[in-house]
């Protein structure tokens, strides 16, 4: 599996946009973004410049982490030049499948887990691929560095979940990725979570 964070327009709000392919460019390997961005022709004038593989679409499928506009305002523009599958927790235009937790997908030429992380919004996912040990968090909060505020029972057990997990990298919505002390950073969110007020 290869990850590519695409590079953000540089005026407006946007989220990272990760395009995974696999390691061959095979044709059984599904080129995927994950989240779009605010700005959909900025995203594909960067696409058009990478290898994706002879006779295959450079975008097969789209998921999204929540539908938020910084993650998911360019999808239109995208269906329209790939027309690819558009994965999404909640119904919201473009989408052809709804997402939903335990859900298995093939991104890149790796299986990857969909789990539901209603906290930063109800219709949050993140994908988990096993083999890589990667995690793509979009906005779930994995980084807390301080006690306080107020978590659900409901994300505190998904970030008991992510502790338990091996996970030693960590592609977030906003964040530079994470490629060491991945886990030291969940349990010291967790730590702080468990200081904080629980609801």
């Amino acid at each position: 599996m290869r990850v590519t964070k695409l590079t953000k327009h540089p005026t407006l709000y946007s989220c990272n946009v990760y395009l995974v392919r696999g390691n061959w460019n095979t044709l059984e390997d599904k080129n995927t973004l994950i989240d779009v961005g605010t700005d959909g022709e900025h995203i594909i004038n960067e696409i058009e410049t990478i290898s994706t593989g002879v006779g295959k679409k450079r975008i097969e499928q789209i998921l999204i982490t929540h539908e938020h506009f910084d993650h998911a305002g360019g999808l239109s523009i995208l269906k329209k030049k790939y027309n690819p599958i558009i994965y999404s927790f909640t119904k919201i235009p473009c989408t052809d499948i709804l997402l939903n937790d335990g859900l298995h997908l093939k991104i890149g030429d790796k299986d990857a887990l969909v789990i539901h992380t209603p906290g930063h919004s109800n219709d949050s996912v993140c994908f988990y691929v096993k083999e890589e040990k990667a995690l793509f968090s979009g906005d779930t909060p994995i980084n807390i560095k301080s006690a306080g505020g107020t978590y659900t029972k409901d994300f505190v057990e998904v970030m008991k979940r992510f502790c338990k997990m091996e996970i030693e990298f960590i592609y977030a919505g906003h964040e530079d990725p994470v490629e060491k002390n991945a886990k030291d950073m969940l349990e010291f969110t967790l730590k702080n979570i468990l200081k904080s007020q629980i609801i």
